[in-house]
């Protein structure tokens, strides 16, 4: 008998994801494969059915494009007004959310209907999709109505592509396509489809003709139908698994084909899985392959496990799920996994029955009995069809018979019997058998099935030589003990075979245990670890004890480059480490690539990146079987999160440490420059007073005056540089935006620098259809300021600068270009960092706040700053400042 309980683990979570789902609201999708088929059409048909039923529904939003009839139907129905957002110059309707929230809240039960899911709200809404807000309708228990086309799915996009040519702009998360309440596919076939777009009823007919050569040829409109009936298909079937689920079915749904491999590790095992996978891609339908291992199986061929693997690598390479299971009886586990995953047909190697054994059944004889659900596949091995799998290098050689286990064996029985001799008289034969049959229990249970077997037939024959009569004689005076001695060795031989399964169930229990508790102490010892030696010190050990393996730990640096880890044991080729990093895969020991080397090299791949690569080397003659392969594969995983995490930890600190720095630095340069301004005030006072006062000093006196002036002036706009930096890092600088021409704006920086540009050309040429620009003009006439002040400073005098003002993607771009060395190679972002300079050698005064603080402004206005070298020669700064549309003033002008 088969255990059909449910799964309760999986029933809990089926009942905690509905309890979250009821208390969301519902959503319902119209389907369809493109535009044209009839979604709002059937959305709004719907509709007017529900509000006959007294449903309290709105319409948020529904795009008629011009079609009539779609356009009646939204008579009748209650309608939500939108939502006007100014965009450019354009005034434009979008669907208003905080109205639609306030609907659900005054009626119970709500529902909103809002068309095309995969729309892309205006710019200032408050989601930037309109899938966000259907979102949160819903966790507001709203019910929402919806319509979208198959290739807005965000899975099937690039397929999508490949089939149109066309780029699709618009997706949607399936996530929201899976968790929908009802998915309704609106379709209609592509001749109709065609037809109607040539008469007009889908778009204009310019536009008509255009789509029928692109989008909406015939071959397009087949393979995106069939792409939406398979993709809800998918959808059904996996609602059809929530419901059996949920219900605890325990017999296969043969809603569709779908096949289950069961791999023996013997000579049929490939023609099986080879079988399966020709039908599988015959049949279109997916297959899984397991391998069930059984005790009594296991201890016979120690080899048992390399031949499962090779089958199950076959079959993971044809496209199966593969699976491992343990039990004491194959047909029960393959009907338990059959049903768990609704698998229709099993396709099992054809048993031969064996003619010392005739009551023993098949496997299929079993599985036919007990499981009419299952339709059964049985493929023929023939003599002719057994081929020898070879052994891959690795495997080892089956164990050598333990001689010493078997002379115990002996000596136990012989001591039984010797202990079973002074009894004779005093207890029944009866009662003696039971002490030979216990003995066979111990033998089975202390050494296995095999010396219990010799154990049963050496207390057989040691019964019938010391105690039956006559005794010291195999002879039989009596008939009737040939009966006891058959009936002896079979229970014996039951004994022994049950208690040696017994221990091998045991063995198996305890070894998974300590697996499970080998893994909970590598986790817990990893989840508190800061540093990664740490890491690479706990995986070494886990490995040489779990495995008795040799490993090293290679990390990916900054340089995203890989770092050998200390404490590293094994030595593996590092062309091969070199390309499992590059390609993501495992490679060496057992796999396709490179199978004979020594060490297997796993990558270590976390949520966001591959952060490094493990290499593992066995001892020579160890096989790592499908479980040690999984308990690399969770050992790899737990120290790929692990170090993902210390990554974290460490970038967490360095950001704290540089914003406390920053924050503390800005709060000296604050402080230090309240504190000069005071003395800087006096000193340039005193200075003029010393140039008012005296005007019949000397030449050199009055040089000396004005370098004192001149100096003065310098640490006071350093001061206010500092003032300035350290104001716009707090963020607490307020824009003072104002629509300005920029040809002003650019002339006031100009006329500001006039005494440093007094000998030098400067062209200045701006587009005649630039608008105003909105920004702070005291702030951005700084920056440009700065910009011509380093070109004063680094560009040989009388070389010309030339200013370029333009329209371009949305921007307003100002280009400032000098004829001087350029900027530094490699250094066009650095320079804009805070007391940095063009050169450091350089003897040319400044302290490197000017660009620092021209980006900062840039940034405050949401626009950008740029450097870089020209290739004719000189510097170029480009200014990049968002573009909106200035106020309309026309009407105040007529006024």
């Amino acid at each position: 008998m088969s255990d059909q309980r449910p799964d309760p683990d999986l029933l809990l979570k089926q009942v905690n994801a509905d309890e979250a789902q009821s208390k969301k609201g519902r959503l319902k999708i119209f389907f369809g494969a493109s535009a044209g088929v009839g979604k709002t059409y059937a959305m709004l048909s719907a509709a007017h059915e529900a509000l006959k039923q007294n449903v309290p529904l709105v319409i948020g939003i529904v795009e008629t494009h011009g079609r009539s009839e779609t356009a009646m139907l939204t008579e009748g129905l209650p309608h939500q007004p939108l939502k006007k957002i100014q965009y450019r110059d354009r005034e434009l309707e979008e669907f208003d959310i905080d109205q639609a929230l306030e609907f659900g809240k005054t009626h119970p039960n709500a529902l909103i209907l809002l068309d095309e899911l995969a729309h892309t709200n205006v710019p200032g809404s408050r989601h930037p999709k309109r899938w966000q807000d259907v979102e949160e309708l819903l966790v507001a228990g709203i019910d929402v109505w919806t319509t979208m086309n198959v290739q807005h799915l965000e899975s099937l996009n690039d397929i999508v592509t490949r089939i149109t040519g066309i780029p699709i702009r618009e997706t949607v998360p399936d996530r929201i396509f899976d968790h929908a309440e009802e998915v309704i596919v609106v379709d209609l076939p592509p001749d109709e489809l065609i037809l109607r777009l040539k008469q007009g009823k889908m778009y204009l007919p310019e536009q008509a003709k255009l789509a029928s050569r692109n989008f909406f040829r015939k071959g397009n409109l087949l393979a995106l139908r069939e792409l939406t009936l398979r993709r809800t298909a998918d959808r059904i079937d996996g609602e059809m698994q929530a419901y059996r689920l949920k219900n605890a079915s325990t017999t296969v749904w043969p809603n569709r084909e779908s096949l289950l491999a069961c791999v023996k590790p013997d000579q049929s095992g490939e023609k099986v899985i080879r079988n399966c996978a020709r039908l599988a891609a015959q049949l279109g339908v997916p297959w899984h392959a397991i391998f069930v291992e059984v005790p009594s199986e296991s201890s016979d061929d120690s080899t048992l496990y390399d031949r499962a693997a090779r089958v199950l690598k076959l079959a993971a390479n044809l496209g199966a799920t593969i699976a491992t299971q343990s039990a004491t009886d194959v047909a029960s586990a393959l009907i338990r996994y059959a049903r768990d995953h609704n698998l229709s047909r099993l396709v099992l190697g054809r048993s031969k029955k064996r003619w010392f054994f005739p009551w023993k059944k098949t496997i299929a004889q079993k599985i036919g009995q007990t499981a009419d659900d299952l339709d059964i596949l049985q493929v023929s091995v023939s003599e002719s069809s057994l081929f020898t799998i070879p052994k891959p290098h690795f495997s080892f050689e089956p164990d050598k018979i333990e001689w010493k286990n078997y002379l115990a064996t002996f000596l136990i029985c012989s001591l039984t019997t010797l202990c079973a001799v002074p009894l004779i008289g005093l207890l029944d034969l009866i009662n003696i058998v039971m002490l030979f049959l216990l003995a066979v229990a111990g033998i089975a249970l202390r050494y296995g099935r095999g010396p219990a077997i010799l154990a049963a037939f050496i207390n057989v024959l040691f019964f019938d030589f010391f105690f039956v009569p006559p005794r010291i004689s195999i002879a039989v005076s009596d008939a009737q003990f040939i009966i006891t001695f058959i009936v002896m060795l079979f229970v014996a031989l039951v004994i022994g075979q049950l208690t040696a399964n017994l221990k091998m169930q045991g063995n198996a229990a305890t070894e998974r245990e300590r697996r499970v508790r080998s893994l909970y102490e590598m986790s817990r010892d990893l989840s508190g670890v800061l540093m990664i030696e740490q890491i690479a010190e706990i995986a070494a050990r886990f490995l040489h004890t779990e495995f008795g393996a040799k490993s090293a730990l290679f990390i990916v640096d900054e340089k995203d480059h890989l770092k050998k880890m200390d404490k590293a044991t094994a030595s593996p080729n590092m062309a091969l480490v070199q390309w499992a990093f590059e390609h993501g895969t495992t490679a060496g020991l057992g796999t396709d690539t490179l199978p004979a080397s020594p060490c297997l090299v796993i990558p270590l791949k976390a949520t966001m990146r591959l952060r490094g690569i493990l290499a593992v080397e066995p001892d020579e003659g160890t096989f790592l079987g499908p479980e040690q392969r999984r308990l690399l594969d969770i050992c790899a995983s737990l120290l790929a999160i692990s170090i993902e995490r210390i990554h974290y930890l460490d970038v967490a600190q360095k950001t704290v440490v540089q914003m406390e720095s920053e924050k503390l630095r800005n709060s000296l340069l604050s402080a230090i420059s309240h504190d000069l301004r005071t003395p800087l005030a006096a000193l340039v006072g005193l200075a003029d007073t010393l140039k008012l006062t005296s005007p019949d000093a000397k030449a050199s006196e009055k040089e000396i005056i004005d370098s004192i002036h001149h100096s003065a002036m310098r640490m006071n706009d350093l001061v206010n540089n500092l003032l300035d930096m350290a104001r716009l890092e707090s963020g607490t600088v307020q824009l003072n935006r104002q629509w300005q021409p920029l040809e002003e704006v650019i002339g006031s920086a100009l006329s500001s620098c006039s005494s440093l540009l007094k000998e030098r050309p400067i062209n200045v040429q701006l587009d005649d259809s630039l608008p105003l620009v909105n920004i702070d003009a005291v702030l951005i006439e700084r920056v440009l300021a700065n910009i011509l002040e380093n070109a004063s400073k680094y560009t040989p005098a009388h070389s010309s600068i030339e200013i370029n003002g333009f329209r371009q993607d949305g921007n307003i771009i100002i280009t400032i270009d000098d004829h001087g060395p350029g900027l530094p190679p490699g250094r066009e972002n650095t320079i804009f960092e805070k007391f940095e300079r063009g050169s450091k050698e350089n003897a040319t005064p400044g302290v490197g706040l000017g660009l620092a603080i021209s980006k900062a402004v840039m940034k405050a206005h949401g626009g950008s700053i740029e450097g870089e070298s020209r290739y004719n020669g000189g510097a170029r700064f480009t200014l990049r400042l968002p573009f909106s549309s200035p106020p309309d003033i026309s009407g105040n002008l007529l006024d």
